[in-house]
This record gives C-alpha cells, sequence and structure tokens, in this order.
C-alpha cells in the first residue's frame, strides 16, 4: 500500500516542536522502529513521532489532530494483536521514554511507558520489591497494565492494574492531565484494564510489594506419559494451594538445548511451571506434592533470584516469530476439559507453540469489582493457546489455535482480557467488561477522547 503524503507545514512544525525525532519512509531507522514483537505484522506508518517525553507526545497528538491521521501508540511492542503499528498513519512511539524511579520507602515505582518488565524487575528488586509483571522480561509495561497484568504473582498481589495508583497521559486535544485518586479518577479508573483507549499514557505509578530478592521457583519437565493424571494432580494441587504459589501447566514441545536429554529433545512434553511468592523453605514444603508427582524427569525449581524467574519462558519467546494467541477462561477445569485441551495442545502445528493452563483465584478473586473495569473475577483458570512459528505457512498455525478454541468453547467462558488474545474488538470488549461497566467506559471515552483519537482495537467508541 502506497503510504499517504503528509502535510509538509504540519510535519515541519512536529519536528519542530518535538525533542525526539520524526521518521518517514525511507529514513535509515524507519524500518526498523515499524517492527514489533509479533513478525506477521508488517505495517508502514505515514509518520513514526518518537517521543522523549509528555510534550512530545502531545506535539504528536497536536499533529494527528490538524491532519486527521488515524493514530496509534507505541511503548514496549509487545502486543500480538499489531495495533501498536498504524498502516498508513501517525504511531506515537514511546519505546524511547525509559526512565524509573524507585520509592522504597514509599513502596512506589514511577515508570516511563517505554520501559520492559525486564527493565523494571532489575531496578525494583535492587530494593527487594516487585509488582506483578510480564512472564516474557521483553513486554511493555504499558500495555500490560493497560490490558490487565496477568504475571507469576497475581494471585499474591493481583494483576497489574490493581497496583496501579496514577498515571500522566495526554488527551486527545493535546492536555497533559493527571490520573489519580484526587484528579480525573475517572481516567485512572478506565486505564485499570480498559486498554489504551482512552489517552497516550506517558508514565504509570505502581504499588510495590516485597519479593525476592529470591524466590523458589523453575519448571518440571514430564513426558507424556500420562498427561491427564499430571493435570488432575496440578489441578487438585492448586485447588488448595495458598497464595504465594503461582505457575502454569504448559503443553510444549522440549527445546534443543544441553540441559535436555538427547533423546527428548523434539518431542512433546509437559512442564509444570512453579513459583513461591514467599519464603523459600516455607516453598520447599508447598511445592513438594508437585515436585514428588511422578516422579518428573527433570526437576529445575529451586532457589533463584526473581528476575530469573521472570526470564523462564524468555528463551521459547524471542522477538521475530510469528504469534496468533487464543485464550478463554474457564469457570473449572473438568476432566473433559482437559482431555480436550491436551488432545489438541499436546499436537500444535509448530515445536515453537505453547499451550498453557492459568490457574487463577487468590487475590485476583478478593479484589473488588468495582475497582477495575475487568468483569471477570471469578473464573478458575484461563488457557492460552499460543501460536508462534517463522515458516510462511500462516494459515496452519492460526487454524490449529482456532481449531482448540472451537474445541474447548463447551468448557470456557467468553471474558478473558484484552492482552489475552490477538483477536480484538467491540464483541470481546463487552464479554470482557460485562454491559455495565462497557457503558460506562463509553461515558469515559466521551470525555477524554471524543474524536476517537485513540483506538487501540478494543472498539470501545465514542457515544456520538
Amino acid at each position: 500500500m502506497a503510504v499517504q503524503r503528509v502535510d509538509q507545514a504540519a510535519l515541519d512544525e512536529l519536528r519542530e516542536r518535538m525533542t525526539g525525532v520524526v521518521l518517514l519512509p525511507g529514513d535509515a531507522d524507519y524500518d526498523e522502529a515499524r517492527q514489533i514483537f509479533n513478525a506477521m505484522i508488517d505495517k508502514r506508518p505515514a509518520v513514526i513521532a518518537s517521543c522523549t517525553g509528555a510534550a512530545d507526545v502531545a506535539a504528536a497528538v497536536d499533529f494527528a489532530r490538524a491532519t486527521a491521521m488515524p493514530v496509534s501508540i507505541r511503548s514496549g511492542g509487545h502486543g500480538v494483536s499489531g495495533t501498536a503499528i498504524a498502516e498508513d498513519g501517525l504511531v506515537i512511539d514511546m519505546s524511547p521514554m525509559k526512565w524509573i524511579e524507585v520509592d522504597a520507602e514509599a513502596r512506589i515505582a514511577r515508570v516511563g511507558a517505554g520501559v520492559t518488565w525486564g527493565e523494571l524487575d532489575a531496578a525494583t528488586q535492587e530494593h527487594g520489591l516487585a509488582v506483578t509483571g510480564g512472564r516474557v522480561s521483553t513486554t511493555g509495561v504499558a500495555g500490560l497494565v493497560l490490558g490487565s497484568g496477568s504475571g507469576w504473582l497475581e494471585r499474591k498481589h493481583g494483576f497489574t492494574c490493581d497496583n496501579l495508583l496514577a498515571v500522566e497521559a495526554v488527551t486527545s486535544d493535546g492536555r497533559i492531565v493527571r490520573g489519580d485518586d484526587e484528579r480525573h479518577q475517572d481516567l485512572l479508573w478506565a486505564l485499570k484494564g480498559g486498554g489504551g483507549n482512552f489517552a497516550a499514557v506517558t508514565h504509570f505509578e505502581l504499588r510495590l510489594h516485597e519479593v525476592g530478592p529470591t524466590v523458589l521457583a523453575g519448571m518440571l519437565m514430564h513426558p507424556p506419559v500420562d498427561p491427564a493424571g499430571l493435570a488432575r494432580a496440578f489441578r487438585d494441587f492448586m485447588a488448595s494451594a495458598p497464595d504465594e504459589v503461582g505457575g502454569a501447566l504448559a503443553m510444549i514441545t522440549a527445546p534443543d538445548e544441553e540441559f535436555v536429554p538427547e533423546p527428548a529433545r523434539g518431542q512433546p512434553m509437559l512442564g509444570v511451571i512453579l513459583s513461591y511468592a514467599g519464603p523459600v523453605e516455607e516453598g520447599e514444603r508447598v511445592l513438594a506434592p508437585m515436585r514428588e508427582y511422578g516422579p518428573p524427569a527433570m526437576d529445575m525449581v529451586g532457589p533463584v533470584p526473581y528476575t530469573a524467574l521472570q526470564q523462564i519462558i524468555d528463551p521459547m519467546n524471542p522477538p521475530g516469530h510469528n504469534h496468533y494467541w487464543k485464550a478463554e477462561f474457564m469457570d473449572e477445569l473438568t476432566d473433559d476439559a482437559i482431555a480436550t485441551i491436551l488432545e489438541h495442545g499436546m499436537s500444535s502445528s509448530s515445536p515453537m507453540t505453547a499451550t498453557l493452563l492459568q490457574p487463577l483465584g487468590g487475590a485476583l478473586a478478593r479484589v473488588p469489582d468495582e475497582a477495575t473495569p475487568l468483569g471477570r473475577r471469578d473464573a478458575a483458570y484461563a488457557y492460552h493457546a499460543l501460536a508462534q512459528w517463522d515458516d510462511e505457512d500462516h494459515d496452519r498455525h492460526i487454524e490449529w489455535a482456532r481449531g482448540l478454541h472451537a474445541a474447548m468453547a463447551p468448557h470456557s467462558e467468553p471474558g478473558v482480557f484484552l492482552t489475552y488474545s490477538s483477536d480484538m474488538g467491540e464483541e470481546r470488549s463487552r464479554a470482557a467488561f460485562g454491559p455495565e461497566k462497557f457503558r460506562r467506559l463509553t461515558a469515559i471515552k466521551d470525555l477524554y477522547d471524543p474524536i476517537d483519537m485513540f483506538d487501540q482495537g478494543a472498539g470501545i467508541k465514542p457515544s456520538g
């Protein structure tokens, strides 16, 4: 597609106002700046405004309003849906905004919109503090917070958005505002999982908790001798597990790595990821039943830095591969649901693909319903079909994920949150937030973005 011509006077004004760089097609850094985590997303924006702070973002917003150009916002660039890059539009790129301030005494982190979880975890762990963060360290803080924020600490400390205290944001009329418990409370509420559809958030203030620096965590590897038995044992273990336990059951292909016995490499395996957000000695006792079940072919659970837990699945999720994700909530992990997900998850279309069963509950279920836009706090599990591949047969891998999704329909409920799936839109948002909260989000959209500048794919439109 040919990129539209840009009004030169407006472009000159944007460059004059910005401290950061403005990129156009053909510029040396343009192609690198339009790449994101999901290699299947190959869009060509008309302009990329590489911002260094809120004033730059406000200049870019004014430019978009003057030119009526479609807008997208890139922060960490990890969202698999691809909404971070606008085709033939303006990308407000906040990835250079990498600053972190940790107030250890108050247990608050102030974080620029371009920061990734690996960067934030490194800064907060200097003080033995953390907040629920992404399971892949290259995930951007901004997108995860705005879409809910699932991670290994969630059963103990809630989603990331449950720990959001304040934001600085630029509205569609170019104002720089602060949302906290005294000002623009409605905007702050909408941004606690409602997506980036209301304003361009330039920094976040997050509540921190005592975590680490050493935690008990790692992965158990089981050959698929009795996968249903293992899944049931994991379900039964999690049913009485304390909030400190986080983890997942993963249907994967054993990687071609030295730590994997040679006969197992490239073969279907079941991984049990376990973590304990408390004293290591206590964790040894609590996690013992899962470590003894089987027993596993490999037990890689042990005392590790919290930052190592946060990177445990990084090798399986490098940038530059193609991705398509499906997910849903489950009210109950029944034997039939286990049989269905194992049948599909153990026969994926790519050795890079993983299918996860994620236990919920704990602190997640105790957050007051009115505290965030999120509609489902009572689900017992979520499943994730994470199709990943590096060949050109996109349709085959996408159909595998959709096939698993269809097979799991009798065992699941719609309502999964925005960051969980590749597919976005109004229907999924209505399911995720429920009708009353969707109406409230629409009213907040009317207030802060009546021209629908920040349409990040969630289908929350101004009422007019």
